[in-house]
């Protein structure tokens, strides 16, 4: 006579439940992404038609507190720029094209 196999019970939910981010939070943090959005993308708008020209699909770090910005065709090398100035804080990133956007949907 054959045996039958174990049949495990299939388990659902988070792995780890302890480090699940409340809504609160959650809700907080994309409030703060979109004040900082808000607040470069004016700064983005204001230089984007004089780099167009010149530097069509880089890549533009912006610094929302001092509305300062880095550009670079490579990504990282312009993240590295700015974080050489800015170490800490969060940077806001914009590719220098006509919507701005960065990567493929």
């Amino acid at each position: 006579m054959t045996q039958q196999p174990t049949k495990h019970p299939i388990r659902r939910g988070r792995i780890f439940p302890e480090h699940t981010i409340p809504p609160e939070e959650l809700a907080r943090r994309e409030t703060e992404r979109k004040e900082r959005y808000q607040h470069c993308r004016p700064v983005f708008e204001r230089v984007r038609d004089e780099l167009i020209a010149n530097h069509y699909n880089w890549f533009m770090i912006i610094e929302p507190d001092s509305s300062e910005y880095f550009i670079d065709l490579n990504e990282d090398v312009a993240i590295h720029k700015a974080r050489q100035k800015y170490s800490r804080g969060t940077l806001v990133i914009f590719r220098i094209n006509e919507t701005g956007a960065c990567g493929m949907i």
